[in-house]
C-alpha cells in the first residue's frame, strides 16, 4: 500500500507568472493521475493534500472540484473526494466518447496545424520515446496523454480541447484498471505517422491512422476486469521534500 506523500511528481512544478495556487494544485494532481500514481478508487484527502501543498482546505476543494468537472476526481457528500474508478459500463461510454472526439480532432488538425505545433509535437514524442525507454511507464504515459492534448490544441477549437483533456485523463484512469499484460508503449511510432499524415494535410489517412491508435488502445484493456486503489501519501513524495 502505497501512500499519498510518495506519489505526488517526481518533477515538482513551481509557480510561473499567471499560475494561481488552485493551478499548480490541480496540475499536480492531473499529472499524478495522468502517470497512474494516483490510480482509480484513491483517497484524496483534503487535510492530506492541504499539508502536502502548503495551502488552504479551500485551494484544495477547488482544485478537487475542477477535477470533478473533468470526471476524473468524484466528491462523494459527506465521505469526501476520491479518483474515479468507472465501471466497464462507463469504460465503453468513455471509449467512444473518446473515438468520435478524437477523429473530430485529427479532422481539423490536418487543416489548422502549423509547422511550429508539429515540430512541438514531434519533440514531446521523442521524449515520450525516451521515457518508455528508461521504463519510466508513468511519464511515458502521461507525455502520450499530453501528445493528444496537443493535437486537440493543433485543432483550434476550444471546446473540443476542454473535453479532450477531461477524456485522456479518463483513459489514463481506463488504462490503470483494465489494461492486460505488461507495461508496453506501442504508440510511438504511430504518433509519429499520424505526424505525418496531418503534416502532408491526408485527412482521409490521418484519420484512418486515428482510428488504428485508438483500436489498438482499446485492444490492451480486458473490461472484465477490476483493480485496487492506493491512499495518498506517496504520491506527492516530492513535494513534501522540497517543503524542507
Amino acid at each position: 500500500m502505497t501512500s499519498l506523500k510518495n506519489s505526488v511528481s517526481k518533477n515538482v512544478k513551481t509557480k510561473v507568472a499567471g499560475q494561481t495556487q488552485d493551478d499548480v494544485v490541480y496540475c499536480h494532481i492531473f499529472d499524478a493521475i495522468l502517470e497512474q500514481r494516483l490510480p482509480p478508487a484513491t483517497k484524496l484527502s483534503e487535510e492530506a493534500l492541504a499539508d502536502i501543498f502548503s495551502v488552504s482546505r479551500t485551494i484544495i476543494r477547488r482544485a478537487l472540484l475542477r477535477l470533478s468537472l473533468e470526471q476524473v476526481v468524484v466528491i462523494r457528500p459527506n465521505r469526501g473526494a476520491v479518483v474515479a474508478a468507472p465501471t466497464v459500463e462507463e469504460a465503453k461510454q468513455i471509449f467512444k466518447a473518446r473515438e468520435i472526439m478524437e477523429l473530430a480532432i485529427t479532422e481539423l488538425a490536418v487543416s489548422n496545424a502549423t509547422k511550429a505545433q508539429i515540430d512541438e509535437c514531434r519533440k514531446l514524442v521523442t521524449k515520450e520515446n525516451a521515457a518508455f525507454d528508461h521504463g519510466d511507464y508513468g511519464s511515458g504515459l502521461r507525455l502520450s496523454g499530453e501528445f493528444h492534448i496537443k493535437l486537440a490544441e493543433m485543432a483550434e477549437n476550444a471546446p473540443l480541447l476542454a473535453f479532450q483533456r477531461s477524456l485522456v485523463s479518463q483513459t489514463s484512469l481506463l488504462i490503470a484498471q483494465y489494461e492486460t499484460g505488461s507495461h508496453s508503449n506501442c504508440s510511438l511510432d504511430e504518433h509519429s505517422i499520424l505526424l505525418d499524415a496531418i503534416e502532408s494535410g491526408d485527412v482521409e489517412r490521418a484519420t484512418e491512422l486515428m482510428q488504428e491508435h485508438l483500436d489498438h488502445i482499446r485492444s490492451k484493456l480486458n473490461l472484465d476486469n477490476s483493480s485496487t486503489s492506493n491512499d495518498l501519501h506517496v504520491v506527492f513524495s516530492d513535494i513534501l521534500k522540497n517543503k524542507g
